[in-house]
């Protein structure tokens, strides 16, 4: 990716006299919220009918479940009659007004990792790790980002791991509209991936604000006559629509590669799919965790180690961040939000 592109939906053609909402449209039998066609065919082009139907017809059938949906049994943050008793307890101990002021100040964290077949060339190489922004859940949420990216000095690439959206369902223009106010102020180049709090319908649009979205997919990152690899996959957490086979498809063998993936739960697979480092998510480290950062719950079918911060499986090294934003309520206990940056470091 070049400096300052953007990603225009593909041109759409006709064949012959034939109407163009006839070339391409979700089938009859897939009962999901009707989807633009120059967005279906974008999305075709780049995932495939067979994953877009998929992940069209899971997001209307269980976007808004709590029980028996994805890697885990239970996803709190869909029970909403659970959320306004969260925040009368925190009233009731005098937490809520610190718990929101917590969720406001953002860290930036440096995490340096050491690499064996890290091309000399990309030494000190440094990505700028964001996740979990949440930037809907209230107004001043995407100033509080903006204003932490500005005390950051100094990176090569910035990666977004998913959850851009607040809720898991209904509307996403706030949340296009606050990464819109964000875009801005992150330095080219910018990739990301989606997050089980996002829509595929999303990713469209996040590209036409200048971030590269790896839907399954890899993309070179070159310095002089070196080349790594940068793989991200579709959310693995909720809808389980990542597919490491199609995302290291263009990954030639043998050659340093990165992923990122929402949730640490694909720990495993990565390893096993010869990745170098891979970056996660989702977890929020607990958001609401007791008093030593341990958290009370994490959401994710990884062990509590994989789910916050630093860890290494084999070769793989990871890193799970606790996110920027908040998910439930925009309160943080004994887990500060934080964007991460990750230097990379020949052995």
């Amino acid at each position: 990716m070049q400096p300052g592109q953007r990603f225009p939906f593909p041109k759409l053609e006709t064949a012959g006299n034939a109407p163009l909402a006839s070339k391409s449209l979700p089938p009859p039998h897939l009962h999901c919220p009707p989807i633009d066609l120059e967005t279906y065919q974008w999305l075709e082009q780049r995932v495939g009918r067979c994953h877009l139907n998929q992940r069209l017809g899971i997001e209307h059938d269980f976007e808004a479940r709590v029980f028996g949906q994805g890697r885990t049994l239970f996803h709190i943050e869909n029970w909403y009659s659970v959320h306004g008793l969260m925040r009368y307890l925190l009233r009731l101990l005098w937490l809520h007004s610190r718990g929101r002021e917590n969720a406001r100040t953002i860290e930036i964290r440096h995490n340096e990792i050491v690499l064996e077949r890290l091309p000399r060339a990309f030494d000190g190489f440094t990505l700028l790790h964001l996740t979990d922004l949440h930037l809907d859940i209230e107004e001043d949420i995407p100033q509080a980002l903006i204003d932490a990216v500005n005390r950051v000095d100094g990176y090569d690439i910035c990666v977004l791991t998913g959850d851009f959206r607040a809720k898991t369902f209904g509307p996403y223009e706030p949340a296009l509209t606050a990464m819109q106010r964000v875009r801005p102020f992150l330095k080219e180049p910018v990739y990301g991936v989606l997050g089980n709090h996002d829509t595929i319908r999303m990713a469209p649009r996040l590209e036409n604000l200048g971030i590269r979205m790896l839907l399954n997919e890899s993309t070179p990152l070159t310095r002089g006559d070196a080349t790594i690899y940068l793989a991200g996959i579709d959310d693995p957490h909720y809808y389980r629509a990542d597919n490491l086979e199609k995302a290291t498809d263009q990954i030639p063998e043998g050659s340093f590669s990165i992923l990122l993936s929402h949730s640490p739960e694909t720990y495993r697979h990565a390893a096993y799919a010869s990745f170098d480092v891979m970056l996660s998510g989702h977890t929020h480290g607990g958001q609401i965790c007791l008093p030593g950062r341990i958290p009370i719950m994490l959401n994710a079918k990884a062990p509590r180690a994989f789910c916050n911060g630093p860890w290494r499986y084999h070769s793989l090294q990871g890193y799970t961040s606790a996110g920027s934003g908040v998910s439930i309520v925009d309160v943080r206990l004994n887990c500060p939000p934080e964007i991460t940056l990750h230097r990379l470091r020949c052995a």
